[in-house]
């Protein structure tokens, strides 16, 4: 995209981010020079984010808001608490960050969302949505209750999809009716990763509370406030009375006055000198207030205000053109799991008129959007609701519907109080379709999904099964839907598969059955998902050196086969198991109280999984080793359990 002169005069000036390490530096600058600093950090982040990919459209909308927040607000003493996180990189470029910029969503390097180990104006962690509201009103409260001087404000930053999560609604209700003094900015762009939907949006889209008539109370309030004829006692009533007011003149009811939260709004957030103005006004007010400002998601890059959906994660691109840069799809190349998901859904909803699809915001992430191209009836995206999801999943499986409900893993763990309460209490026939399992890569912490295996072992009536390849995950599919067995859990990585040829006809598999891949007899290899491959190249390593390692895909996690222990123990072989997931409470747990519970004694278990610990931001192949979950590393355990089974038989 070429620039516009605008921008040109502007970086002919002498350059002002160079000169900001932290919002101090800022706030010594005019008012007049802050459209200079939201020019210069657009073009940083494009520069930057064209060649080290991350979330980009998402904080170009959010430039002069968040210049705005940190110049009224003396930051890090006030906190400003990012929702989600994908519009806090202005945010890290301000404070402190600029030259590590390079390094964001990297090893060893920045993570790509807020996180308060890195830095003290990252105020609370923000990785998944909705929380934002909840942990400021806790922060605000608590400076209430530790009588803070000066007072220190809290400022919660939410976008208009995440405010439609069940926590936002719970944390605004709470701020209702808790003495506080959060502010809470909306900011609203009309988008999520996929466009927003609910009648919330629809709502946010139409809200304009009287432009006339804000813009009159708004001036008015000034007014009066700076003649000392009203003040922030007695609020209450005045509010009320202001609310009936703008209800008896417009006709509607504003759902946040309803609840006598001061709204102001909305304003253009891209206004600057507005904004801080706005914010300055009401900075100092007691009570929770709630400031709506409209933004453009990618705004300034005229691409990404195109096709914000795209441009959310665009990956590399020409920073002047707006070419992205994707590597063109080799013949024969692995697709990813997510779209033999969404292909092999559609098929079956095809010959299946009982199948609906669900997902929570990510119709083209999990590529449920595949089936709802065809079927739109039966394709329901609930937006950024887990716990919705899945009850409403149990509700249509109650009336003899079969739900898939396609969600991230990470994202799932917010759903898990009805999964247990709402689906498999009942044996409601639900099949969750856990995307991004395992360790995701650059998005980090928040974002691994490593404890889906532990966390739904422990539920009753759950099928647990994850495929080690694109057919094996065909044929669960396809098992789900054909053996009513209650709730089903499915689970499959981000990214690429293995197999090029991928598409073949469908096997109804039995449940809780694993599959021997290759025989030896000096010690097995238990293996569960796509890692199986890791391991058999390290099984196929040790075999050149004389090492004969069995290798099993256990495929189920529950019911565990124990066909395939008992073939084991009777054999006398030690276990190694290996799966990308926590390795308290999965595979290698199952398998420990197997042994335990039978009174074996005379096997040796080795577990390899995701250590306890939260894992960093890397490439997935860097976090594996880092996990020891690689190829060369599991290569290492069964060298060593065999060297150690040699030298004491000897």
């Amino acid at each position: 995209m070429s620039k516009t002169s605008k921008t040109n005069s502007i970086q002919q000036q002498a350059p002002l981010l160079p000169t900001i390490d932290s919002p101090e530096d800022l706030r010594r600058l005019s008012v007049e020079q802050l459209p200079q600093v939201c020019a210069e950090l657009r073009q940083f982040l494009i520069n930057s984010l064209s060649v080290n990919p991350g979330h980009f459209a998402s904080s170009m909308g959010a430039i002069e808001l968040t210049v705005a927040l940190h110049y009224v607000f003396n930051t890090p003493y006030d906190r400003i608490v990012w929702d989600v996180g994908h519009q806090a990189y202005g945010h890290k470029v301000l404070t402190g960050r600029r030259d590590l910029f390079s390094q964001n969503r990297k090893l060893g390097g920045l993570s790509g969302f807020p996180n308060p180990d890195e830095s003290p104006y990252d105020t609370f962690a923000a990785g998944h949505a909705s929380n934002s509201i909840s942990a400021a009103l806790g922060m605000a409260v608590a400076s209430k209750l530790n009588g803070d001087a000066p007072r220190r404000n809290v400022v919660a930053v939410i976008g208009d999809a995440s405010i439609s999560g069940g926590l936002a609604f719970e944390g605004i209700n709470n701020a209702a009716n808790t003495p506080n003094n959060l502010l809470i900015v909306l900011n609203d762009n009309d988008m999520s990763i996929d466009r927003n939907v609910g009648s919330l949006n629809s709502y946010l889209a139409h809200i304009t509370t009287s432009k006339t008539y804000n813009n009159l109370r708004y001036k008015a309030y000034r007014l009066l406030k700076k003649l000392h004829l009203i003040s922030d006692n007695g609020r209450g009533s005045i509010l009320r009375f202001n609310n009936s007011l703008k209800s008896l003149l417009t006709h509607q009811q504003n759902i946040f006055e309803g609840l006598n939260i001061r709204y102001f709004g909305p304003f253009d957030g891209h206004d600057l000198p507005k904004i801080i103005r706005v914010l300055n006004d009401i900075r100092d007010m007691e009570g929770p207030r709630i400031l709506h400002l409209r933004t453009v998601k990618g705004k300034g890059y005229e691409p990404a205000e195109k096709d914000p959906s795209t441009w959310h994660a665009p990956g590399r691109f020409d920073a002047e053109s707006g070419q992205r840069l994707e590597q063109p799809a080799k013949v024969n190349e692995p697709v990813k799991y997510q779209d033999v998901f969404g292909q092999t859904l559609l098929e079956l909803a095809e010959k299946n008129k009982d199948i609906v699809a669900i997902t929570a915001a990510m119709l083209s992430g999990t590529s449920t959007s595949v089936m709802q191209e065809v079927y739109p009836e039966r394709v329901f995206d609930v937006g950024i609701s887990e716990g919705h999801a899945v009850t409403f999943a149990g509700g249509l499986a109650k009336e003899g519907k079969q739900p898939f409900v396609a969600i991230y893993s990470s994202f799932l763990q917010r759903g898990y109080d009805h999964i247990i309460h709402d689906v498999a209490l009942h044996r409601r026939r639900v099949t969750f379709c856990i995307d991004r399992a395992g360790l995701v890569g650059e998005d980090g912490p928040t974002h691994h999904g490593v404890f889906d295996l532990a966390y739904l072992r422990t539920i009753p009536n759950l099928t647990i099964a994850s495929p080690r390849d694109e057919r094996q995950l065909r044929h669960l599919l396809y098992t789900a839907q054909a053996k009513d067995c209650g709730p089903f859990a499915i689970r499959y990585p981000r990214g690429k598969g293995h197999l090029a040829d991928w598409h073949c006809d469908m096997e109804e598999l039995e449940i809780g059955r694993g599959e021997k891949l290759t025989d030896g007899n000096v010690l097995a290899v238990l293996t569960i998902g796509p890692v199986a491959h890791e391991a058999a190249k390290a099984i196929e390593k040790a075999a050149e050196e004389g090492i004969d390692a069995a290798h099993y895909d256990m495929r189920f996690l529950k019911p565990l086969d124990e066909t395939i222990l008992k073939e084991i123990s009777e054999r006398g072989l030690d276990i190694i198991t290996v799966e990308d997931g926590t390795v308290n409470g999965g595979l290698g747990s199952a398998v420990a109280e197997w042994l335990e519970d039978n009174n074996i004694y005379n096997i040796k278990l080795q577990r390899l999984g995701i250590p306890d610990k939260f894992i960093p931001q890397g490439t997935p192949a860097q976090l594996a080793e880092l996990c020891g979950i690689d190829a060369d590393t599991i290569y290492r355990t069964i060298k060593a359990v065999a060297d150690k089974n040699t030298a004491s038989s000897k």
